[in-house]
């Protein structure tokens, strides 16, 4: 099998031919999706342990193998017992190097447990999410584990106006490592490269997501859709590609058996253009010249107003869609469509308000957000600190 055309962007411009069709084509987030059904495995049944399997995709991924056949015993590693059942628990912190020990007679490791949150402090959110997958690959070689499977995002090929659109899963990663989230997936990668070289016998895959949406899932990418307008820099070509977990939870399925190798992008099939997000949204947006706009983000996450730094808004201005060929090839199918995932992340978010990710709460978001826009409270802000300056120095 192979991947869907490149030429194919979303269901709105294949299947609808424009816009009079589109408002048809959007479904209701309540709607519940099919399954995807179990991929065709005829192997030995694997002993897996997940990590992270108290919540999230871990506590997804932990429960579907639980009822595969193609599994034998799934061990759910994290700090607390969570509510997965059919499992084997083990409750410790994946730095801990006691690790190894609880990995005894097991296949194949999926290293889900990620610090991905915007409120922790960088440092400290960093410290965990490397040392933690540094753990995981050695107590894994020590334990005679076959595979790892770990899981980065599509953002460590960075957001570039030149970008093959899609990006095939073997292009150069240009991501830059501001002090950002990027950064630290950047680096689980480069340990992931590393391990075998280190540990003969251990194979390591990556799973690189275009946008997650589910529940539980916030990221700053999530959170460009609480803002009453949509920021648009002048002169970008946004294209919108998203992951529903539940998609994200089958492709590491694949990667966990053994039917994809190496590094895999994961994501609905095509994408959606800037006017087609609005159309589905409805809401408008806010356009900015790119040097304001940028300079604006800089001097709020410098300031600590802002959670994500100014590099991270490259990632709501230019492509970084991914093909899913492996995947494809290998017959897995993505069950959801990017209008569905966009219609699911507006009703998950519906109620929120945010500024340049920032959440805001009621009060804030009456007296700041309310006819003036996120950008423009985005640039009011910035004004306001620029006064503030001046006023110390008068």
């Amino acid at each position: 099998m192979s991947s869907p055309p490149s030429h194919v962007r979303s269901g709105l411009t294949a299947e609808q031919g424009g816009p009079e069709g589109a408002e048809e084509a959007v479904p209701s987030p309540e709607t519940a999706s099919p399954a995807a059904a179990g991929p065709e495995y005829d192997g030995p049944p694997l002993v897996v342990a997940v990590t992270g399997a108290a919540s999230g995709v871990g506590a997804l991924l932990a429960a579907r193998l639980a009822g595969s056949s193609a599994v034998k015993r799934v061990l759910a590693i994290d700090e607390r017992r969570g509510e997965v059942t059919g499992v084997q628990w083990r409750v410790l912190d994946v730095r801990d190097p006691a690790v190894a020990e609880r990995l005894a007679g097991v296949d194949v490791v999926v290293h889900l447990a990620q610090d991905l949150g915007m409120t922790a402090d960088p440092k400290t959110r960093s410290a965990y999410n490397v040392r933690g997958t540094q753990t995981v690959l050695t107590a894994a070689a020590a334990a005679g584990v076959h595979r790892v499977v770990l899981c980065t995002s599509a953002m460590v090929y960075g957001a570039l106006d030149d970008n093959e659109i899609p990006l095939a899963e073997d292009a150069p990663l240009r991501a830059t490592e501001e002090a950002s989230l990027v950064g630290d997936l950047l680096e689980i990668e480069r340990l992931g490269r590393r391990a075998p070289m280190a540990h003969p016998g251990l194979s390591v895959t990556v799973l690189r997501p275009a946008v997650v949406v589910g529940p539980e899932v916030d990221t700053v990418l999530t959170r460009h859709f609480e803002a009453p307008r949509l920021l648009v820099v002048a002169g970008s070509r946004p294209c919108w590609q998203f992951c529903h977990v539940d998609d994200l939870t089958t492709a590491l399925e694949y990667a966990a058996l053994g039917l994809v190798e190496g590094e895999v992008t994961v994501g609905c099939d095509g994408w959606l253009e800037q006017e087609e997000v609005e159309e589905i949204t409805g809401i408008r947006r806010m356009e900015l010249p790119a040097s304001l706009a940028l300079g604006t983000a800089a001097r709020l996450h410098r300031l600590g107003l802002t959670p994500a730094p100014a590099g991270d808004l490259a990632y709501t201005m230019y492509p970084w869609v991914v093909s899913g060929s492996r995947l494809h090839e290998a017959g897995w199918r993505p069950v959801h469509t990017n209008e569905e995932v966009l219609g699911q992340l507006l009703a998950q978010v519906a109620g929120n308000h945010a500024v340049a990710g920032r959440r805001l709460g009621g009060k804030d978001a009456a007296t700041t957000l309310g006819a003036a826009g996120a950008t423009v409270a985005l640039v009011g802000t910035a004004a306001l600190v620029r006064r503030a300056r001046k006023r110390r120095r008068i």
